[in-house]
């Protein structure tokens, strides 16, 4: 039994989770143990957090929607739309680049040296790590030096992807990426100093789901110590 509903019950139960994109090398794995304990199968779809909330306000058939942050979920819990608020998870960011890349050593220092022409960050109007990257930058003292380098990512995957193929010689990514397998076979990464914002990433029930009960209950055990205590190996802080 999982959050007080019966497996059997859920047998068959198909839930649609709209996730931040930095949840990619995370939520296949958590679902499918998911699935393994419940029979629920989760399917998610990703995207930037706030491009997920839009969907959902236009009626996107999601069950779930796990954002980067906690902004987005509280303002579709205000509309109305969203219920069973809480943080899963905090997120953390790093510097990254390829093992070929000029940037290296990687450090923070990376990102002003004559080398580096390209540095890709996530967009902060629509994505959390890109709020946190220009938060960061700016209370380093480092935005207006590296503004005319920076190439804008529509979500965290999109940013990421731009480094590992080349197109930046350097990136400031999700930890939950640059520790995802193929992201430490092409390079490493150093984390930011925590001078941004805390990244923390909440979830919620989507109030239009017609499977509230099931939808409430993923999220539990997403919040249940058995999971958090997981996801240091993830590349995410516990929400507690």
């Amino acid at each position: 039994m999982i959050a007080g509903v019966a497996v059997g019950a859920q047998a068959q139960t198909e839930l649609h989770v709209a996730a931040a994109s930095d949840l990619q090398p995370v939520l296949p794995t958590l679902a499918a143990e998911y699935e393994k304990q419940t029979g629920v199968k989760v399917v998610p779809s990703f995207g930037s957090s706030a491009v997920l909330a839009q969907q959902i306000t236009n009626g996107a058939p999601q069950d779930v929607y796990l954002s980067a942050d906690t902004v987005h979920p509280a303002q579709l819990v205000k509309a109305g739309l969203a219920l069973d608020l809480q943080t899963y998870a905090r997120g953390v960011l790093v510097v990254w680049a390829r093992k070929d890349s000029p940037a290296q050593p990687v450090s923070v220092n990376s990102l002003t040296s004559d080398k580096v022409s390209k540095i890709a960050v996530a967009n902060d109007a629509h994505a959390p790590y890109g709020v946190a990257a220009t938060s960061a930058l700016k209370a380093l003292g480092l935005y207006d030096k590296v503004k005319p380098k920076l190439v804008v990512g529509e979500n965290i995957g999109q940013t990421a992807q731009f480094v590992l193929t080349g197109n930046a010689q350097v990136g400031l990514i999700s930890l939950t990426i640059a520790s995802s397998q193929a992201y430490k076979s092409a390079g490493s990464f150093v984390p930011v100093p925590r001078v941004y914002g805390e990244i923390k990433q909440s979830g919620a029930v989507v109030a239009a789901s017609k499977q509230q009960a099931a939808a409430k209950a993923f999220l539990a055990w997403l919040t249940s110590d058995a999971v958090q205590k997981q996801l240091p190996g993830f590349g995410l802080d516990p929400a507690k």
